[in-house]
């Protein structure tokens, strides 16, 4: 089955076009558009995780063995995820259009969701269009009747949602990625897990790729990895006398054959890299990344943006990737509507479009750089009160 619009010019341009949401966590409301590459910027615990969580979230309820009450469940049910500053305004809005350029709103869903009287979450609203015309408006009658039906999307059910399944099935493949190293290591720490955003099975899940893709995959991540790693000439993986999935690197030393390492010895960086790379050429679906430049060189950071771009030229894929590093900033090619910067306030966190920003687009074209207008925007504003800490 096609995961996209047949009816589109280009149907992999297909992406989420803008998004509306309220009392998801820090923000008391989100309304901006997005781009296909997304650069969240903002200080410490303004809630760039929680922005990306929102597709994760979409993801969970129509992945097989989740739904909408294990999605609310695995954030510790709704009042893990309703803004604090709600206060009057008891649902949970989620809004959010597909579309491309030429078409930005082909389909649109909402979701609305609150406790009912015995605390329980229920859907007060679940509502889809496409191309402008209401294919699905809820509560029916039906759900009336039966309240039970509210605890469930008709967007999960496999069979209720034929006229409108492409939406689930695009929100299937939307991914989230934050290798952490350590676990791509020790991988029995996440026995069970499968498809695990951290890494926990990472190799396994290169190791079951089919043989020519992943052969095929490894070659073009070697030859980028010994860029940024030049003793790293070559990468394969294997599996041990176990069955269990090792990757394996063969660096430049004094013996003429050079010296083989498990993933073990990996460095961090080497390992968080491979994982991008991997990441990027795995799926056509929304990509999240979150803090992508932990662990890597100045000048390795520096041309991830432009990675990016050169990725989407083939696959079209939308990334939205959480930041704080100046050096990703410095790429010129970041356009301002490219940039959401998160200011977080009294009233939950804003969400602001960079070129919404006054004197933003003046400022760039008298020579200030994207990263030096926006950081400031990021710190802490006592920053230089923690030097007090050794007084």
């Amino acid at each position: 089955m096609d995961l996209f619009n047949k009816e589109t010019n280009d149907p992999k341009n297909l992406r989420i076009t803008h998004i509306n949401i309220q009392n998801w966590r820090n923000f008391r409301k989100i309304d901006t558009e997005l781009q296909q590459r997304v650069f969240l910027v903002g200080p410490n615990a303004s809630g760039k995780s929680n922005f990306l969580d929102i597709f994760r979230f979409l993801n969970d309820i129509v992945s097989v063995g989740g739904g909408f009450q294990e999605a609310l469940r695995k954030r510790g049910g709704l009042p893990g995820i309703r803004a604090l500053s709600a206060r009057q305004y008891p649902d949970v809005i989620i809004k959010f259009s597909l579309g491309t350029d030429e078409q930005p709103n082909i389909w649109s869903y909402e979701l609305r969701f609150k406790q009912d009287k015995f605390k329980q979450p229920t859907i007060t609203k679940e509502r889809i269009t496409h191309r402008g015309k209401e294919i699905l408006d809820r509560p029916k009658t039906e759900d009336i009747e039966d309240p039970a039906r509210l605890n469930y999307t008709y967007l999960e059910q496999v069979n209720v949602n034929k006229e409108f399944r492409e939406i689930s099935e695009f929100l299937k493949f939307i991914r989230y990625l934050h290798i952490v190293p350590q676990l791509v290591r020790e991988p029995d720490r996440s026995v069970g897990k499968k498809n695990d955003p951290y890494g926990g099975d990472f190799l396994d899940q290169i190791i079951s790729t089919p043989k020519k893709t992943q052969d095929a995959r490894l070659r073009r991540i070697g030859k980028a990895l010994s860029v940024a790693v030049p003793q790293l000439k070559e990468i394969k993986m294997e599996r041990d006398e176990k069955g269990k999935a090792h990757l394996i690197g063969r660096y430049e030393h004094w013996r003429k054959s050079g010296a083989w390492q498990k993933e073990d010895q990996f460095s961090d960086g080497t390992l968080r890299l491979l994982g991008l790379l991997w990441a990027l050429l795995d799926g056509d679906g929304p990509l999240l990344l979150e803090e992508p430049e932990l662990s890597l060189h100045p000048e390795v950071i520096r041309h991830i943006p432009e990675m990016f771009a050169k990725i989407q030229i083939k696959s079209h894929r939308q990334i939205i990737v959480s930041t704080h590093s100046p050096d990703i900033l410095k790429d010129e090619g970041i356009g301002l509507t490219e940039v959401l910067l998160l200011k977080p306030s009294p009233e939950g966190t804003k969400v602001v479009s960079l070129n919404k920003i006054k004197d933003a687009e003046v400022l760039l074209k008298h020579g200030v750089s994207l990263a030096e207008f926006v950081i400031p925007h990021t710190m802490p504003a006592n920053s230089l009160q923690l030097t007090l800490f050794s007084n």
